[in-house]
């Protein structure tokens, strides 16, 4: 029986050796930045840490409803035509 250290060597070794470039490391990281501003967005400003219930559907449409938020934000924000909020 192979152990999990031998798993994981074995499988490192069967995936070709990827060199990156300076650029697509710096696109990484500016993505990795955008998905945390992102759940920080929904935590704190869409409210997707304040339920409170105690049912799964109930769980499911907040998620669901904070989501639709953060993709309506995203889109007025991506939009360079849409007015400003007063």
């Amino acid at each position: 029986m192979a152990t999990r250290r031998a798993r994981i060597h074995r499988l490192l070794d069967l995936q070709p050796a990827r060199r990156d470039t300076l650029r697509e490391l710096v696109q990484l990281a500016k993505l990795r930045w955008r998905v945390e501003h992102d759940y920080r967005e929904l935590k704190t400003g869409l409210g997707l840490d304040h339920f409170e219930g105690r049912s799964l559907p109930g769980w499911y449409r907040h998620v669901t409803l904070v989501s639709l938020a953060q993709a309506i934000c995203t889109q007025l924000r991506a939009d360079p035509k849409a007015p400003a909020p007063a």
